[in-house]
């Protein structure tokens, strides 16, 4: 992302019409779906009568979906539309989210979650490209607003879980699916009809072939391991701290600020001076450097929070970078290269949680840490070692048009 478009677009970001606002605030609630669950893992296993690592499986469900549907998405949203697509993933999400609140067994729930996935990858492969499309003052003014929502999504979601898991670990399902209710009947309302003429289909194995391309094989190996340290940090973390609800919901609300403070400024201001992969050469090292530090200070309650929250300021930093390499990588459809990125990058996600907690009881507790540093080591080494292959994505950021720019936030912050 350019450093001008963002300040380009600051004195139009609040003039918009009502069906931006209306896809922004389902946004916000989309993206608080990531880390609804963590302070509440605990208190599910617990009443639940769940083993951390079926607990875990929340994680895993929601993130394997995701990540296959990522694969399908610009098949059924080329053919159908931005808006029906919108809809259909909010039904999903408010259908499965509000059935995993009536449920009485986690491996229900876990199925639910399941469902809510897929809905979520057909919502948050379509919310921006919706917001390009409808909002006022510019791609560069739509894209500051969707940087805005998501980070606000991304930081608030633990601590609504919190605030409803208080109450009970119900709640942040049946709250979840009341607010989507809401902004599905917005969208109902305020968003215009599709116009079908603007549609070009995509093939159903296009974002497949194009992990054939050498370049972008490379960059979603590296997220793939990058992202396994990502979730050893957000949903292992809880069950290491042992806080109240409250506790981990404060905890990973600072983790998500962090996260979304430097995504939205931090990144772009390093890709405006560095080149790109010399920013992930640093802080790909700094995160596995980080999960290694939680390892050895994991009886030290203070230190382990401090170090979460320092996490998440590294992950900020490199889930925009990572994404901004994707999409200056290859000639393909920049929708096409997002979503084969998307759906091997949430592999990662999706093995994490319950390997971790299963590394835990096998070995030690610190276990899970030690091999999430690994891993992010593993994708530092894939990185400089591909330096040929990254000499594209290693262009200049201004290179990026707007619109691809958009569709680099949008794919490297919905992971």
């Amino acid at each position: 992302m350019s450093h001008g478009t963002s300040h380009g677009a600051s004195a139009s970001i609040l003039k918009q019409p009502k069906a931006v606002w209306a896809v922004a605030f389902a946004s916000v609630i989309s993206f608080m779906g990531i880390g609804l669950v963590d302070p509440i893992l605990p208190a599910i296993a617990e009443s639940l009568d769940a083993t951390p690592t079926e607990a875990e499986m929340l994680f895993t469900a929601y993130l394997a979906v995701t990540g296959l549907a990522m694969f399908i998405t610009s098949f059924v949203s080329s053919r159908i539309g931005p808006k029906k697509t919108l809809l259909i993933g909010l039904g999903l999400i408010i259908v499965f989210a509000a059935a995993a609140g009536l449920s009485n067994d986690v491996e229900a729930i876990i199925g639910f979650r399941a469902g809510w996935g897929l809905g979520n990858a057909f919502f948050i492969s379509t919310a921006l490209a919706t917001i390009v499309g409808a909002a006022s003052g510019g791609t560069g003014a739509a894209i500051v607003l969707y940087e805005a929502a998501l980070g606000l999504g991304i930081a608030i979601g633990p601590l609504v879980g919190a605030a409803l898991g208080n109450v009970s670990w119900r709640g942040p399902f049946f709250g979840t699916a009341a607010l989507m209710a809401f902004a599905f009947i917005a969208i109902v309302v305020l968003l215009q009809k599709d116009d079908s003429a603007d549609r070009e289909p995509t093939r159903l194995s296009a974002s497949i072939r194009a992990l054939g391309n050498p370049t972008l094989l490379v960059l979603a190996l590296a997220a793939l391991f990058y992202n396994i340290g990502f979730f050893v940090l957000l949903a292992y973390s809880p069950f290491v701290l042992m806080f109240d609800v409250w506790g981990l919901g404060l905890t990973f609300f600072g983790w998500g600020v962090g996260l979304a403070v430097t995504s939205v400024f931090v990144a772009p201001w390093l890709t405006a001076r560095v080149r790109r992969s010399r920013v992930l050469w640093v802080a790909l090292p700094l995160l596995a450097v980080d999960l290694a530090l939680c390892a050895v200070f994991i009886e030290n309650v203070t230190a382990l929070v401090v170090l979460i929250v320092v996490g998440g300021l590294v992950l900020g930093v490199l889930n925009t970078v990572l994404t901004e390499c994707v999409m200056g990588a290859t000639d393909l459809p920049r929708v096409v290269a997002s979503g084969a990125y998307s759906g091997v990058r949430f592999i990662g996600g999706a093995i994490a949680p319950p390997a971790a907690t299963e590394l835990a009881k096998l070995l030690s507790p610190e276990a899970p840490y030690w091999a999430g540093a690994a891993s992010v080591a593993i994708a530092a080494i894939i990185v400089v070692a591909s330096g040929k292959a990254l000499a594209r994505a290693d262009a200049d950021a201004e290179e990026l048009d707007e619109s691809g720019e958009a569709e680099a936030i949008l794919v490297g912050d919905a992971a």
